[in-house]
């Protein structure tokens, strides 16, 4: 039986996947043949059949394909066997894909490091966040230095440098701006329009969405989540104040970050922290799901009416830290260091 994993490079549930394969082989006399294939273009996913990574082939067909699904680059989500969202299929479900009679064995609890993939503390969720968004940033010089431009772009201004200006960013490394946006978007550090614009650089989005972050010395912007907000102020080593709403209730929400310190209003605010399952970028799968509320009876009677979604409630502490884990690092020159951005200057044009 021939197994191939198609897979974004990186992935990190690409690991969960083959463990998983093995327990659900153990016992049986089954010989397989695993390869994997590395894929970075959509245009390469869709002619692959690849939809979101991991993706799994038994003997070149994906057993795991449900109606509507699209080929894409981004984290694929699974449903667990409790009804959860997973980054990987679950031990019994790759049984059934391999046609292997059950066999009496605990199933693998162990949550896979998607992007959105919620687990049942918070100590085994923020390594899963934060090991998919560490994965999608660019180690390639070019895709980097502009990746950084945007980002600080949209942390002067509001909005992404002009193309002139990314354009003469690129032309150092001798290659195109679009280029470089294009396998950006793919691996899904950045959203781009249908016409090729930037929509969105986590954590930075160009369409209204209910975070507006205050930056001090900076532009007011808008984040694509809750975590996503909390994490700007440790990106631009800056003060900020963060708007928004409980989105049952409308209740106001505003969160001060300043000299370090964290303050509420409400001060019992919380963050819901949930996905859905499906494949796609964490824009569509995650983001919208990831929201503050005035309090943790709140969060949890909205979660309690949208069964269709997992999750967990995270207080403002845990939902500060899982931000900082994720995009502190994103402007410093090394891992080691966030960078200062006291002073944004505005990109030229």
């Amino acid at each position: 039986m021939k197994l191939e994993i198609l897979q974004v490079p990186h992935c990190p549930n690409v690991a969960v996947l083959e463990d998983r394969i093995r327990q659900a082989t153990a016992g049986h006399p089954i010989v397989l043949e695993i390869s994997h294939r590395v894929i970075d273009d959509p245009d390469d996913a869709a002619a692959a059949g690849m939809a979101g990574s991991p993706t799994l082939l038994v003997d070149g067909v994906d057993p795991f394909a449900v109606p509507g699904q699209v080929p894409s680059v981004a984290c694929r989500l699974y449903r667990s066997e409790s009804g959860g969202i997973d980054g990987a299929p679950t031990v019994g479900a790759l049984r059934a894909a391999l046609q292997l009679e059950p066999i009496d064995a605990p199933d693998d609890s162990r949550a896979a490091g998607d992007c959105c993939a919620p687990s049942d503390t918070v100590g085994s969720l923020a390594p899963g966040l934060t090991t998919w968004r560490r994965a999608a940033q660019p180690a390639d010089p070019a895709e980097k230095e502009i990746h950084q431009a945007v980002l600080r772009g949209f942390a002067a201004t509001g909005r992404p440098p002009s193309a002139t200006e990314l354009a003469r960013i690129a032309a150092r490394f001798d290659v195109s701006a679009e280029s470089v946006l294009a396998r950006l978007h793919a691996a899904d550090v950045i959203r781009l329009d249908a016409p090729g614009a930037i929509a969105s650089a986590y954590p930075f989005s160009t369409s209204p969405t209910p975070h507006r972050v205050r930056i001090t010395n900076g532009a007011t912007v808008y984040a694509m989540c809750a975590v996503d907000a909390l994490g700007m102020p440790a990106m631009l080593g800056a003060d900020a104040v963060i708007t928004s709403a409980d989105p049952s209730t409308s209740e106001p929400v505003e969160i001060t970050i300043r000299d370090g310190e964290l303050t509420a209003q409400p001060a019992t605010t919380v963050v819901f922290l949930g996905a859905r399952a499906g494949e796609g970028p964490s824009a569509d799968s995650c983001c919208n799901d990831l929201n503050f509320f005035t309090d943790r009876d709140t969060a949890q009677r909205w979660s309690d009416a949208h069964p269709h979604l997992d999750g967990t409630i995270l207080d403002l502490a845990a939902a500060r830290r899982l931000g900082e884990d994720i995009f502190g690092a994103q402007l410093s020159a090394t891992s080691d260091h966030p960078a200062t951005l006291s002073r944004p200057t505005p990109p030229q044009h």
